[in-house]
């Protein structure tokens, strides 16, 4: 089983409009909704390739009992810390011009016993679980050290730890040693306090994150692909180019192919491989945390590995 964290559940809503223009009234073609929050992207992707998945983290009221309905209509299992704040909502503006315009609410703040009851919850799923992703943001009331410590929790049971998120929470997180994070060339340049310009120094700053004990650093390059630091060596995973309809969810789809790739012992080369393709059939759909079984066999057929070093 993968189990997924999200301590900042969301309602997503796509609003798709012809322009977006400051100061008038927008009216809205189309309003998708989807439950939201990184993890919950990463437990339907990781569902829809064939893995059993369970979502866990904070909701609250009435959109969190929506959140939760959802999901079991996606047949996604879920066990969440129920708390008295609202679950947030999301909104994505996409407009005629292929922009996107994000809308994010912070989260409503939870309590002290909220994020220890929290903390009891991962520790018994944890023994269950073949791999464990931590995504995204985390409410207020939430200590900054809470991914350390469920990455400690993890590690402690021999298991798979995929984490990826940013800010104090990822500087907290990596000094737990996750089996994996996720960067961006901007937190690798904060964790790291050199320039990230180009490149080789997203390598260079990946190797090095790589040599403080994580045994997976990922690097997403947007339509290029993905970087992967390793012991193995340094792999740069291709797609194939598309058209894309909606980036949204695509980095955490490729978390939920990576979690996917672990539990089955693929090679990181396979791995890899099956991450960019997951995330480029995610950018051919309008949902969050979505694709067409179709396209991903034919993207992962025509998606290309090379070993770099």
């Amino acid at each position: 089983m993968i189990t997924t964290v999200t301590l900042n559940v969301a309602i997503d809503k796509a609003y798709v409009v012809d322009t977006l223009e400051k100061g008038h009234v927008m009216r809205v073609q189309k309003c998708t909704n989807t439950p939201g929050g990184k993890g919950l992207n990463v437990a339907k992707v990781a569902r829809l390739c064939g893995e059993e998945t369970l979502a866990t983290g904070f909701v609250g009221g009435h959109a969190g009992a929506y959140v939760e309905d959802m999901l079991n209509e996606q047949h996604v299992k879920n066990e969440f810390i129920h708390t008295k704040g609202e679950t947030r909502s999301c909104i994505n503006i996409l407009a005629a011009d292929g922009s996107s315009t994000e809308f994010l609410e912070p989260g409503a703040p939870v309590e002290e016993t909220d994020v220890e009851a929290f903390l009891d919850l991962f520790a018994k799923l944890v023994k269950d679980s073949q791999v464990i992703t931590i995504s995204g943001s985390a409410p207020q009331g939430v200590p900054s050290d809470i991914y350390a410590r469920m990455v400690t929790l993890a590690r402690k049971e021999n298991k798979p730890v995929l984490l990826d998120t940013s800010g104090v929470l990822l500087q907290e997180g990596i000094r737990a040693c996750p089996t994996l994070i996720k960067p961006n060339d901007d937190e690798i340049e904060a964790l790291l306090g050199v320039p990230v310009t180009n490149r080789e120094e997203i390598l260079d700053g990946a190797r090095k994150l790589h040599g403080q004990g994580i045994a997976y650093v990922v690097v997403s390059l947007g339509a290029e692909g993905a970087l992967v630091v390793c012991d193995e060596g340094v792999f740069h995973g291709r797609p194939p180019k598309i058209h894309t309809v909606n980036t949204v969810g695509c980095g955490d789809s490729m978390l939920a192919a990576f979690a996917v790739g672990f539990a089955r012992g693929y090679a990181i080369e396979k791995t890899l491989r099956y991450a960019v393709a997951v995330s480029a059939a995610n950018a051919l759909t309008m949902a969050t945390g979505h694709f067409e079984k179709e396209d991903m066999e034919r993207l992962y057929q025509q998606a290309e590995v090379t070993k770099m070093g």
